[in-house]
């Protein structure tokens, strides 16, 4: 078979309009398969079915349905050779038009469509970026511990008003014009004063309650089908809990840990949060290196692609919110934006994020990258485990709807991404380097590896593939939806 005749015009560093020849003689096994369906699907009394002669389809049916049928079939075949003839990687589906067509007569169709953006690759090596030293106070390290006694505490009755950080067992209603919406009630609950995040006005109602003292307060549901709507809230208090702690000893530790002394407690605990801000840190350094890099290159972003993530993007923060039983308007006043702001904000993420994608897939091919089943499989469980899946059910999903060749690229961009921030040099404020290449997931620093060992720890400890889809700090987003 010839190569397909085609042409390329760049319409724009991401959009490029092909234009396909196809001889006529091209189309003949088309034509042929599309005289043989039309014969299976007509009947022509004296012909058996499918035995119809093409002259007596061309009465029948006519030529130009043949013709149709035999382009419909040609021009996907054609557009993938021309794209392949011409090294081109779309990222859309393509808008196809025959432009010029006639009985015995070459085809000529143009296809224009979103494409690969190429990148001139700067250097990545000894990128030198800068991030916040590590903060651990003896304040944290107590909260840590506090938090830990307040897990073994005890809830003693007492005969006096609620206070801040006090417990009551309550029973809540909300009414609307005098009737009690359904679903908007609770008995029996048990709440902290002052902990927030359930009702608006709830712990300032509380505060002052004794046990058999009821109470009715205007607030706003949060949740639900009437979430927003103003309504009235009838608290009642059957019991008021002072929480005791157990002494902070040695005879405690042992009862809470595997440790014999408070001390030796008290020091894991500081060992803990010391590894948790270290890949807190490690990720920080991730997003610095990467923005560090895509400072130094132009990375054409072609529209569609930032439009698709953006939609996404909105999608996910909307579910996130439904979830936690927050409006978009509640959220927007919480953080102090307007809705435009986070339009603006939410815009730039997703282009840092897809500009990073094509960055990243570019490092991984320039160094020739590749990933074994062992990879994938890992891979495959680790992405189960954050969505809460079973990871043979994910796997399978995966699979069914040819999901997999996005998570290979994943892992290479996650390879890609590991490879940058190893070999790149970052400091804290106070000028320490930051130890990145022989970080472990867990945060400990690990003996060196061997030069040709896979360059994963920066990877695990702050997942790369999660820069290349999010934008370097778009997690927050999330996060605090």
């Amino acid at each position: 078979r010839r190569p397909v005749k085609s042409a390329v015009e760049t319409l724009s560093p991401t959009r490029a309009k092909l234009t396909v020849e196809v001889p006529f003689e091209e189309l003949k096994p088309s034509l042929d398969a599309a005289y043989k369906k039309i014969a299976q699907q007509i009947n022509v009394p004296g012909f058996r079915r499918g035995k119809v002669p093409p002259m007596v389809i061309d009465r029948q049916v006519g030529r130009g349905a043949v013709l149709d049928q035999a382009i419909n079939d040609v021009v996907p075949q054609k557009y993938v050779e021309a794209l392949q003839a011409n090294s081109l990687q779309p990222l859309a589906q393509p808008d196809i038009e025959v432009t010029k067509f006639e009985d015995n007569e070459a085809l000529e169709f143009t296809a224009e469509v979103d494409i690969r953006p190429e990148i001139t690759l700067p250097d990545y090596d000894g990128v030198q970026a800068q991030v916040d030293d590590i903060e651990l106070t003896d304040a944290d390290v107590e909260e840590q511990v506090q938090a830990l006694r307040e897990r073994f505490a005890t809830l003693i009755d007492v005969e006096r008003a609620a206070a801040e950080g006090d417990f009551v067992v309550m029973d809540l209603v909300a009414t609307r014009d005098g009737e009690p919406i359904e679903g908007a009630e609770v008995s029996g609950m048990s709440y902290r004063v002052g902990r927030g995040g359930m009702l608006d006005g709830l712990d300032e109602a509380l505060t002052g309650m004794a046990a058999g003292d009821e109470k009715t307060f205007p607030s706003e549901l949060v949740g639900g089908d009437l979430v927003g709507e103003a309504v009235q809230v009838t608290v009642k208090v059957s019991q008021v809990q002072e929480q005791e702690l157990p002494e902070l000893d040695d005879e405690f530790a042992q009862m809470a840990s595997e440790f014999d002394t408070v001390d030796e407690l008290t020091a894991d605990v500081r060992e803990r949060l010391g590894r948790g801000r270290r890949l807190e840190q490690a990720a920080a350094a991730r997003d610095a290196v990467l923005e560090q890099l895509l400072d130094r290159v132009e990375v054409p972003l072609p529209e569609v692609v930032v439009t698709d993530e953006l939609n996404a993007r909105r999608q996910n923060v909307e579910q996130q919110l439904a979830y936690a039983g927050i409006t978009m308007e509640k959220y927007l006043e919480d953080e102090g934006q307007t809705l435009e702001e986070f339009e603006a904000d939410l815009e730039r993420r997703v282009r840092d994020a897809v500009a990073a994608q094509f960055l990243l897939d570019e490092i991984a091919k320039a160094e020739e990258f590749g990933i074994d089943q062992a990879e994938l499989s890992e891979h495959l469980v680790r992405r189960a485990q954050q969505s809460g899946q079973d990871p043979q059910e994910f796997a399978n999903h995966m699979f069914e709807h040819n999901h997999i060749p996005e998570l290979v690229q994943e892992i290479l961009r996650g390879k890609a991404l590991a490879r940058v921030v190893e070999s790149a040099v970052v400091t804290d404020a106070s000028g320490n380097v930051v130890e990145l290449k022989n970080l472990r997931p867990d945060g400990t620093i690990g003996e060196p590896e061997a030069e040709d060992a896979p360059a994963e720890a920066a990877a695990e400890a702050a997942p790369a593939e999660a820069a290349a889809e999010d934008a370097p700090a778009e997690k927050e987003t999330a996060t605090e939806a």
